[in-house]
């Protein structure tokens, strides 16, 4: 029996193959090209002397040592710098009554977490410059480091950076109304305290930069490890006074990101400055030790909620208190009240409750400044939700699957709005539980469960729900004043040989960026994927826009290629019919060929097209259009946001002896739309869950009362090994969203939005017959132990 034809049937069908990214042999072979490999003629290396207190005033500053050390070219303190650079606030419009204080490269007056930054050495080896930095003497005056978050709020607290009128950066309250009567009626009620630890990206490659200011031009060269070359570029052109067009920003090959690289750092910000007054290229590199106490840290966050029941399990309200600790100011340009804003919009998202009041504290502290990081607000939203979800079941008497299936949001029920005002356009929750189920073998894990549980082996089945945002449209930062773009451009070209390039606005970090923007743009002209050439990355050669966050590379920058490709091989097939006195639509392309539609025979290459357009137009008609570059700008329209969904299930098991879990093996069904590419999404699923179950049982930035990171170095700081991580199996749903041709789109954060959530209700599971529970993530053997009342 013949099976029908599929659209991969096709020639030159690539969106929804399975294709190997064209860069992976390189970077295997050790041929990648990173900013920290980059030495350019007559570089100077920086290096900082960095705060020892995590709050305090600078009352002098002695660098003539220093200066006369070997090698020595510069040494800068925060006022030399200030002449050149203009100050930066973190804070967005359209959050109503956000502070936060101004910012320079280097302070001036104040300290304001331990590891900051205070003065910068620039010498001819990173060596001479670190040297130099020992013999720099400041006297400090010590302050008190706000470090408690209620402390923080309390009247007449200490201030966590001078010029503040108190430690509250943003607060925000969500309210549909009614919500204490209705808690009061119903006839079951949960609740909990939750506690999520900071922890940070611990990426590959550090942060890097090479900043090269060409002063007989005034332009300015920024070679930076960064997601968002175009951000940055308007950033070091508005706060250095130079002009856009002469400032190019290069982000090369990215050890990746997570969101961590999206930030202003104030390093990144001297080292342009310290290029100005050197008049040569300097580079920065953040050693590991540095980064732990200068990188963004994420998830800082205690949550006090409450869910409202009735007597069959349907969810009638939830009450969320969200507190979260930011450092000492809000980061720029993005700001770091978007996490915790997130954070109370996400929760209770993939159920059909109406009623909802949320409050919102973002506060200030003496630690390092935390801001967006990989499925931003996600993991707390999710954990939160499904965490009481899992409480409201026991207490009801029913099955976790089946308390889901009871609140989920029928997949028939779209469009429709949450009670936080997302506005949904397509979602199938319910399709993603029966898959996970059918995939997890659900009833008999639970039959294993109690035969095992008898034999005194306690394993634990958790199961959480997620809505993941992607493809933000321009009102998502546009609306604050951010000059940090929704749009993404390409221009798509023939060349003379008749291969194509595409030069993109969405940045490649290891994900897959390059790989499907070339299948995409194959599929769409039929030639041959190899024969398609994708640059990005570069402020001078690619169109300005977004770039890559929020899962938004395959959704816009996808559509945008899509929507380029089209118009190039309208204009082929023009060109073409021209040539061959035909009709363009009795034409098509085929294998980098144009045949006739209907009998498919090839009637001129690709190539012989280019060499003519190029070469001989002479021979073409005087009205004839030899256009084969196209430059094409798209930007979200429709919904706000295209929602990704799904559904992860855990299994673990818990050595009540040792507090150690072993995680036995984790599930995912996911609906990103659209699949372009099944290996690459697949691949983004399983990074995404080994980093939601980092933080889960490993990743955690811990402090001492004084503002103190005690645990700054890989030999304290844990990370997934691949020894711990289990065997993650994926599945998924297609729902394509309507608002693009493409239908795509994201999966970069759905791996990490849920999957300490289904880790945690996993090893609630397996505590159950203790008659114990724990709510706070990472759930460490200490923890646990106490949890069970051994320790």
């Amino acid at each position: 029996m013949n099976r029908p034809l599929s659209a991969l049937d096709r020639p030159n069908s690539y969106i929804g193959r399975s294709v190997s990214r064209p860069n992976a042999k390189r970077l295997l072979a050790g041929r990648g090209r990173y900013v920290t490999d980059l030495v350019l003629p007559r570089m100077l290396h920086a290096a900082f002397l960095r705060s020892p207190y995590a709050h305090a005033r600078i009352v002098a500053i002695d660098v003539d040592a220093a200066r006369a050390m070997p090698g020595v070219r510069l040494v800068a303190t925060g006022a030399d710098l200030a002449k050149l650079c203009k100050p930066w606030t973190g804070t967005l419009d359209h959050f109503k009554g956000m502070t936060s204080v101004p910012q320079l490269p280097l302070p001036l007056e104040e300290v304001l977490w331990a590891g900051q930054a205070v003065v910068a050495v620039v010498a001819d080896s990173r060596a001479e410059a670190e040297d130099a930095v020992e013999a720099i003497v400041i006297e400090f005056e010590e302050l008190p480091a706000v470090v408690d978050i209620d402390l923080a709020r309390a009247p007449g607290a200490d201030r966590a950076a001078a010029g503040l009128e108190n430690n509250l950066c943003f607060h925000s309250r969500l309210d549909t109304g009614g919500i204490d009567t209705i808690f009061a009626d119903a006839a079951h009620v949960v609740e909990e305290e939750f506690h999520f630890g900071r922890h940070t990206a611990v990426t590959l490659e550090p942060r890097a930069i090479v900043a090269d200011y060409d002063c007989s031009e005034g332009r300015l060269t920024v070679h930076h490890a960064t997601q968002t070359p175009y951000q940055f570029q308007d950033l070091y052109s508005r706060h250095y006074g130079i002009p856009e067009a002469r400032v190019r920003v290069i982000a090369p090959d990215i050890g990746g990101s997570f969101g961590m690289k999206l930030h202003v750092y104030h390093e990144d910000m001297a080292v342009v400055g310290l290029s100005m007054l050197t008049g040569r290229p300097v580079k920065f590199v953040a050693d590991r030790v540095e980064s732990f106490v200068s990188d963004i840290h994420a998830r800082d966050h205690r949550v006090r909620a409450r869910m409202a029941l009735d007597d069959a399990g349907t969810i009638l309200a939830m009450d969320v208190e969200d507190v979260t600790a930011i450092g000492p100011f809000s980061t720029y340009p993005r700001t770091s009240a978007v996490e915790g804003n997130q954070v109370i919009r996400l929760i209770g998202a993939p159920y059909r409750m109406r009623n909802y009041r949320a409050e919102l504290s973002v506060v200030f502290q003496n630690k390092v400044q935390t801001s967006q990081y990989r499925a931003v607000g996600h993991p707390i939203a999710c954990a939160v939700t499904e965490r009481l979800l899992d409480m409201a079941a026991a207490k009801v008497g029913l099955d976790p699957a089946a308390i889901r299936e009871r609140n989920l949001i029928p997949d028939d029920a779209y469009p429709c709005e949450s009670p936080t005002g997302f506005r949904f356009e397509a979602l199938s929750h319910q399709q993603c539980l029966a898959r996970l189920k059918t995939m997890m073998g659900y009833e008999r894990l639970r039959d294993e469960q109690a035969t095992l549980r008898a034999r005194g082996i306690h394993r634990g089945i958790g199961i959480a729900t997620f809505v993941e945002i992607s493809n933000p449209s321009p009102a998502f930062y546009g609306i604050g004043g951010a000059r940090i773009s929704a749009q993404d451009g390409a221009i798509v070209k023939v060349t003379p040989s008749g291969e194509v390039r595409c030069l993109i606005s969405v940045t490649e970090q290891g994900q897959g960026t390059e790989t499907i923007i070339g299948q995409i743009v194959a599929d769409q002209l039929g030639i041959p994927c190899e024969r398609v050439q994708v640059v990005t990355g570069d402020t001078e050669v690619t169109p300005h826009g977004g770039a890559t966050w929020a899962c938004r590379g395959a959704g816009i920058g996808g559509e945008t290629a899509l929507q380029a490709a089209r118009r190039l091989r309208a204009n082929i097939l023009a060109l073409a019919a021209t040539i061959l006195q035909a009709k363009p639509e009795a034409l098509t392309l085929q294998d980098g060929i144009v045949v006739d539609a209907v009998t498919g025979a090839e009637r001129i290459s690709l190539a012989e097209i280019a060499r003519i357009a190029y070469f001989r137009s002479d021979t073409l008609p005087p009205d004839a259009s030899a256009q084969l570059s196209v430059a094409h700008h798209y930007a979200p329209q429709g919904y706000p946001f295209a929602f990704t969904n799904g559904i992860q299930g855990c299994h673990v098991e818990l050595d009540v002896e040792t507090g150690f879990v072993k995680i036995l093996k984790h599930w995912v069904v996911e609906d990103c739309g659209r699949i372009i590419n099944p290996l690459l999404v697949d691949e983004q699923m399983r990074g995404g869950v080994v980093q939601g179950l980092g933080a889960a049982f490993f990743e955690e930035c811990l402090y001492n009362d004084g503002g103190q990171l005690t645990n700054g170095s890989l030999a304290d700081y844990l990370v997934p090994m691949a020894c711990e991580m289990p065997d993650i199996e994926i599945g998924h749903v297609e729902t394509p969203t309507a608002d693009t041709v493409l239908g795509a789109k994201g999966c970069g954060e759905a791996g990490t939005a849920a999957a300490s959530a289904a880790a945690l209700n996993a090893v609630n599971d397996a505590l159950a017959p203790f008659g114990t529970s724990i709510a706070q993530i990472p759930m460490t053997p200490a923890r646990l132990l106490k949890a069970l009342g051994r320790i």
